[in-house]
């Protein structure tokens, strides 16, 4: 079972019974990162994001899907029947040249029909194919859709990803607020029982005489000071515990607790300086695979397809379409040759349009042209941003490391001196103000710490996030 199945059942049924069990009872930040993945709705939403990228280009392959449609008109009066009209046909759309074959089967008989569409009993076949050979032969509104669509693919799984970064990136920072609220709350216990001990050691000792009744005071205030210190960070740990469970989900989507007896890994005191081949990785991914690049340059991608669909609308309108007409229904009958499909029966037709002074069309060209331009200005200025967001974040990473080295170098100075106070107190040299005073500020150093542990965690998620990914 995974490790964190194991931890739950461990901090419900177990109660921190064995070695073993405390070793379950550790949450990783990838126990996190597992469950927030599997279970969390904003990642299975973010899903959704490519599934309905993917459904609108269904929606634009409908435009070439076949079509067959099909009319019956009949009308008697006073014994005579004026028309019969059957009309059907089967239109295949071609991706090629934006044409459209054709298959058609007409009849119109009656005493009153017109001439022109009046066929005999057996009713008219054809077969033909319409072509648009000036407008629309490069590029037509259904390609135009088609493409687009095929483009907001990439769109929509770039907004997936950045959407995913973001979540998992603020899942992180609770995850390590946790972490500091958890170690404080450690520190101010351990403080809290140091001065309880200290303060009953005291007081026996002034209740035989070998210390002052000032110096039991004095102990007594350093408890309760430390008191109201734990009560607060008691409930600073119960809030960023109940923050994080915000982020704990089964698999069937029932929200999860995260247990009292949960508590994080001990983090190394000190962490080593970011290497330089990192920043290059993570600036060579943040230009390339940034998710906000990669939607700026599907925009302009998408662009690229509407200007050519604008300028395929400068040209004029030539439509031709033909057909061959027969008498035939079926390839089983035998039909004279003067009326089955040959190049004697045919059916041709012609339209030319062109607007003389086309300035709609123009105009939109022309706002096409200027958005494209718009876009580079915002790449630009976007790849700019991202790279220097990488680059602060790699130089307060770094700061972080140095700064925790010489703060642990500080800790362990503190409780030397800490140490040294000790020895003079017992030798009657020393006083109790200034072991409270020193211990305190241990204390308070031990937590900046803690804090700075968080800081450079902390930065570490923030340099992948600004480069457009996660660790």
């Amino acid at each position: 079972m995974k490790q964190i199945f194991l931890l739950f059942f461990c901090l419900f049924v177990v109660k921190n019974s064995c070695a073993q069990a405390d070793t379950s009872n550790i949450f990783l930040i990838e126990d996190l990162q597992e469950i927030v993945f599997q279970n969390h709705p904003i990642m299975k939403q973010a899903a959704l994001l490519s599934d309905a990228a993917r459904a609108n280009v269904m929606q634009s392959l409908g435009y070439f899907d076949p079509a067959l449609k099909a009319g019956f008109d009949r009308k008697v009066f006073g014994n005579s029947e004026y028309y019969n009209r059957w009309a059907s046909e089967l239109k295949v759309p071609l991706w090629l040249a934006g044409a459209d074959l054709k298959l058609g089967y007409d009849r119109n008989v009656g005493d009153y029909t017109n001439p022109e569409t009046s066929t005999s009993t057996a009713g008219l076949t054809g077969i033909g194919i319409s072509i648009p050979l000036g407008q629309g032969l490069l590029i037509d509104s259904r390609r135009n859709t088609l493409r687009q669509a095929k483009v907001m693919v990439k769109y929509a799984e770039a907004e997936r990803i950045k959407q995913i970064n973001a979540t998992w990136f603020a899942i992180a920072k609770d995850y390590w607020d946790w972490y500091f609220a958890y170690n404080q709350f450690l520190l101010i216990s351990e403080g809290l029982e140091l001065a309880k001990t200290r303060f009953k050691a005291i007081s026996q000792q002034t209740i035989l005489g070998d210390k002052a009744s000032i110096d039991s005071v004095e102990a007594a205030i350093t408890v309760q000071d430390r008191l109201i210190q734990f009560e607060k960070v008691k409930v600073d740990l119960m809030n960023a515990r109940l923050t994080l469970s915000n982020h704990l989900w089964n698999e069937q989507a029932q929200p999860l607790e995260l247990p009292e007896t949960a508590r994080p890994p001990q983090e190394s005191k000190l962490k080593e300086r970011p290497k330089p081949q990192l920043l290059d990785t993570l600036l060579n991914h943040a230009n390339n695979l940034h998710p906000d690049l990669i939607k700026l340059q599907t925009k302009d991608e998408q662009l690229a397809i509407e200007r050519s669909y604008r300028a395929e609308l400068l040209k004029p309108k030539l439509n031709v379409g033909a057909s061959l007409l027969s008498m035939r229904r079926d390839f089983n009958s035998s039909i004279p040759n003067n009326y089955d499909f040959n190049m004697g029966n045919y059916k041709l037709g012609l339209e030319f349009v062109f607007p003389l002074f086309l300035r709609a069309e123009r105009g939109k060209l022309k706002e096409v042209k200027i958005k494209q331009l718009e876009l580079q200005y915002d790449i630009q200025q976007t790849n700019r941003e991202i790279r220097n967001s990488v680059i602060a974040s790699y130089n307060h990473l770094d700061a972080y490391s140095q700064q925790l080295a010489v703060q642990v170098k500080s800790i362990d100075n503190q409780e030397l001196l800490l140490k040294g106070e000790n020895s003079k107190f017992a030798l009657g040299e020393s006083t109790l103000f200034l072991i409270n005073t020193r211990e305190s500020k241990l204390i308070d150093m031990k937590i900046k710490r803690e804090e700075m542990i968080i800081g450079y965690e902390k930065k570490l998620a923030e340099l992948y996030y600004k480069a457009g990914t996660r660790m």
